[in-house]
Formats: C-alpha cells, sequence, structure tokens
C-alpha cells in the first residue's frame, strides 16, 4: 500500500467511525426512552429560564462547549462559555440564580467542573450535562443528565477524543434546533444576529438593495413613449414602470416590449399600447436571497419593488445583489 493509498484509508475510516457514531446516536434516542426524556426535558428547561445558558467543558469538551454556546447565541438563545478554571478564580461571579448551566464532560469526572456543580447547588441554579455515564459525579448531580452512549473513537488508540466530541457537537446543535423551531425564530431574527458575512447580506431584505425615489424610471399612464425611452435609457435599467391612476404598477415597457412594437411610429404611441401588464414584482420585505433566486430561475435582471398596498418603492437590479455578496 502508498503512502497516498494509507492517508485515503485513514480518512475513509475516520468518517466511517464518525458515521457510525452518529448512527448509534439516533439509535439510541430511537429506542431508549430515558434519552428521548431527557432531550425533551433538556429542550422545555432552556426554553423556560429567564437568564442566560453557561456553557463549560475542559479540553476539546471545552472548545466543543464554545461552538454550542455561540450556536445557542446566534439562534436567540442568550448564551456563554465560562472556562472552569476561571470560573473557580473568579467568573463564577458571572453565573446567576437565572442563569442554567450546561456542563460538558465525557467521563463526567471532570474535576476542573467541581466547583461549578457546588456553586449551582448552592444558588439553585439548574444543571444540564452531557456525559456517557449516567453514574458519573456530573451526571448525578445535575438536574438533567443526557447520556450518550458510548462510541468507538476514530483515534486507533482509542485515546483522542473524536467520535466522542463529534456526539456532543451534534447534541449541542440539535438542542440549539428544538429551541429555534420551537421559538419560531424567523429569517429576520437571523438578520438580527447575523448583520456581516455571506449569511448577513443573504438575510438582508430587497428594499435595502433597492434603487428608490428619483432613481426610480417611472411614468404615469398615457405617457408619450418618447419619455418612456429616455427613462429607460437616462435611469440605466433597461425598463420603465408605468403607475396606474391608484399609484400601483400597472405595466412595464422593457427592451423586448420596444422589439415587439418596433416602428415608424413606435414614440408617437402611449405607453399603455405598449408595456406589458401585471408585471412581475416582489415585496419590500422579500430576502435579497429569495429575489436572486426568482431572478434566476425566470432569467431576468430586473424587478421592481413594492409596498403593502402594491406601489412602487424601489427597482433592484441583479447586479446590486452580486456587489452585495447575494449569490
Amino acid at each position: 500500500m502508498t503512502v497516498r493509498d494509507a492517508v485515503l484509508a485513514s480518512i475513509t475510516r475516520t468518517l466511517g467511525t464518525a458515521a457510525d457514531g452518529i448512527a448509534a446516536l439516533a439509535a439510541e434516542l430511537a429506542r431508549q426512552a430515558e434519552l428521548s426524556k431527557s432531550f425533551i426535558e433538556a429542550v422545555d428547561l432552556l426554553a423556560s429560564r429567564g437568564g442566560r445558558v453557561v456553557v463549560a467543558g475542559v479540553g476539546k469538551s471545552g472548545h466543543i462547549g464554545r461552538k454550542i454556546a455561540a450556536t445557542l447565541a446566534s439562534t436567540g438563545t442568550s448564551a456563554y462559555f465560562v472556562h472552569p478554571t476561571e470560573a473557580s478564580h473568579g467568573d463564577l461571579g458571572m453565573i446567576t440564580a437565572q442563569d442554567l448551566l450546561v456542563l460538558l464532560s465525557w467521563s463526567g469526572e471532570t474535576l476542573e467542573l467541581g466547583n461549578m456543580l457546588t456553586y449551582s447547588k448552592r444558588f439553585n441554579v439548574p444543571v444540564i450535562s452531557i456525559t456517557s455515564s449516567m453514574e458519573s459525579t456530573i451526571a448525578r448531580n445535575s438536574t438533567i443528565a443526557i447520556v450518550l452512549p458510548k462510541v468507538q473513537e476514530a483515534c486507533p488508540h482509542g485515546l483522542a477524543p473524536t467520535t466522542s466530541a463529534l456526539l456532543q457537537l451534534a447534541v449541542g446543535d440539535a438542542l440549539a434546533i428544538a429551541l429555534l423551531e420551537r421559538r419560531g425564530f424567523s429569517p429576520a431574527d437571523f438578520k438580527t444576529f447575523h448583520p456581516g458575512g455571506k449569511l448577513g447580506s443573504q438575510l438582508m431584505l430587497a428594499q435595502e438593495l433597492a434603487h428608490s425615489g428619483d432613481a426610480m424610471p417611472l411614468l404615469s399612464s398615457g405617457a408619450p413613449m418618447s419619455e418612456a425611452v429616455i427613462q429607460m435609457s437616462s435611469k440605466g435599467f433597461g425598463v420603465v414602470g408605468i403607475l396606474g391612476a391608484d399609484g400601483k404598477l400597472a405595466g412595464i415597457i422593457t427592451d423586448g416590449d420596444l422589439r415587439r412594437h418596433m416602428s415608424s411610429d413606435l414614440l408617437a404611441l402611449t405607453v399603455d399600447l405598449v408595456m406589458s401588464h401585471s408585471p412581475r414584482v416582489i415585496p419590500r420585505n422579500l430576502l435579497a436571497s429569495a429575489a436572486m433566486e426568482l431572478m434566476q430561475s425566470q432569467k431576468i435582471t430586473v424587478l421592481f419593488v413594492v409596498g403593502d398596498l402594491g406601489e412602487p418603492t424601489g427597482i433592484l437590479h441583479v447586479h446590486d445583489l452580486l456587489r452585495a455578496g447575494v449569490a
């Protein structure tokens, strides 16, 4: 076996072991009533607390704990990570009686978590633990213990936390998503917590990226086509919207409409005779990512944005979406 083959075999084996671990957890959840009960009770407790969720762990469990805290925080549950050692040197003061502790320890015997358990007992702070042993010190002293099945580590020596860390992460994600769905956490809520980066761009609203006011190419019904051509050229969108007497968008004229009506008397016609009726529009509160999907599926480059009464509030070009990183 070549070095390359050995590396590929190792990677394949690790991925398979990880997949087996997740499958074992899912099977145990379906088979064991006590495990499913602990998951449900954990979500109930997380949803009912008025304070914050304080996550703690040591070593690889600590790294997983940081990610769990970040996921909870980004999905609407106020959460942060406290290192158990720092907690023993003053950071216990960050935890209030209204908070909730989530403690991660695969063995359930992590000594550094002892002071946090003592503190929780003294101030009646509920504890959710994620371990692999119901008989462990941490599980026995928890309000709710989520006990995971013992799984094979991907490490050939069975020492480096690999599959076990993945299971802890999966449990954290499962709790966070269950809370998200229970609370009806919406894309608009996501936007509040994710204003930056790729996700922030996709969560922007159509109106935020649209051109409004005088930048919109608009004419009233009955206007001559000579004005429409000027609007199409000067505003740079290649279209012009036609307003009805009620202020709503009654039609739209595109380059295609011009070609279909090309004649010597085109400029003398009124816009009503050339425009396409019932134009495709999008609501102002539509996500930018949804607007991009619509443009791609319909093979169009420009959309008018309308308000609650159907009045045009902006115009959006596909280039606006691309510049904002929505793709």
